[in-house]
């Protein structure tokens, strides 16, 4: 199995650019179809695409009333989030690690994971329900974002060193609002639900998610999607950005609040789901190169096929399905590990 992966692999990284994104959006389409089709109550890709195709045409209904509720109302918000979080997380993730010139970066660096957290956290504490904790994880995410860059305009020396220490210490302090909140939650029942929230999940997918993080992902993956020429010039160093006419400061700013609006939006719905945007930026680069222009792309696809594959295995693999952030953790980890003992290897 693992030879066949090898040569496909070699095949991709072989193919053109545009040949490779095509195939990578096809391979996208085909695991996002056998995600509808599987699950507890099994539906044929008939059934599957005569609902979808009866939503704009008439067509002759094949299956159940249920079916149709059971389809829209959960399979599908549920596989749509997977894709636009994925997609989000892998997107914020190679951005960050161009723009910082470092491989180890994530998009929750910041403080934007750990300050949705504290947000949902609260959230649950006053009984607040899902949107109301929804909109407290993405108002405190952006609001650590905003802190890091106002103490990194206020410091002085290296810009880029002071941002990152900057997040680090706004991390620390959410870090210990969340765990204060998780010391005074009630264990019979606000406990468990903050606990659950941590491990990241998508159990609870509704349309309503869907309609409340499509405006951030749409604005701030088109943001990053408009600036990967740029990205590729600060890879480069600042100066060289600066002899090429990229204001460097200020497009590090502009994909730093792009990056935090998709990954806000991605948390504030799912809870955190970590190694998607460390993980799957360095694939994107094994099978098209550095250049931000399709790597960013070949990022998006990567990482909504891998998060809507990893979901698939928490929601089916035991009776009891399991936080997908804790799959997250133990595919990414060992996968990032090879990586790196391959890379050393060469």
């Amino acid at each position: 199995m693992e030879n066949v992966a090898y040569a496909l692999g070699r095949r991709l990284r072989r193919a053109s650019h545009p040949t490779q994104l095509l195939l990578l959006a096809l391979g996208v389409a085909v695991v996002a179809l056998a995600s509808l089709m599987l699950g507890r109550y099994h539906m044929g890709v008939g059934e599957v695409l005569g609902m979808l195709v009866g939503r704009v045409l008439p067509v002759t209904p094949g299956w159940t009333p249920q079916q149709e509720t059971l389809f829209f109302n959960v399979r599908l918000p549920r596989v749509l989030l997977a894709l636009m979080v994925g997609c989000s997380l892998s997107a914020s993730g190679a951005a960050f690690q161009g723009v910082f010139q470092n491989p180890l970066v994530s998009p929750d660096f910041l403080g934007a994971s750990q300050g949705a957290a504290f947000g949902a956290c609260v959230a649950l504490l006053l009984s607040l329900g899902s949107m109301g904790t929804s909109i407290a994880a993405f108002v405190t995410s952006m609001a650590s974002v905003a802190i890091v860059l106002w103490l990194s305009g206020r410091a002085k020396g290296n810009r880029i060193l002071v941002t990152v220490l900057s997040g680090v210490m706004v991390s620390s302090v959410f870090q210990a609002g969340v765990s204060y909140t998780k010391l005074v939650a009630d264990p019979n029942a606000q406990l468990q639900a903050i606990t659950f929230w941590l491990m990241g999940s998508l159990t609870s997918a509704s349309p309503r998610d869907l309609a409340f993080v499509a405006i951030p992902m749409l604005v701030g993956n088109a943001g990053l999607l408009a600036l990967r020429w740029q990205v590729n010039a600060l890879t480069m160093g600042d100066d060289e950005a600066l002899s090429m006419g990229v204001d460097a400061p200020r497009v590090r700013r502009a994909v730093i609040v792009c990056s935090t609006l998709v990954t806000a939006a991605s948390v504030s719905v799912t809870g955190i789901i970590g190694w998607v945007g460390l993980v799957v930026p360095h694939l994107a680069r094994g099978i098209v190169g550095v250049d931000y222009r399709h790597l960013l792309p070949a990022s998006m696809l990567l990482g909504a096929g891998f998060l809507l594959v990893v979901d698939d295995v928490a929601r089916l693999a035991t009776t009891a399905e399991i936080p997908i952030g804790i799959l997250t953790a133990f595919i990414g980890a060992p996968f990032f590990m090879r990586l790196i003992t391959r890379g050393r290897r060469r």
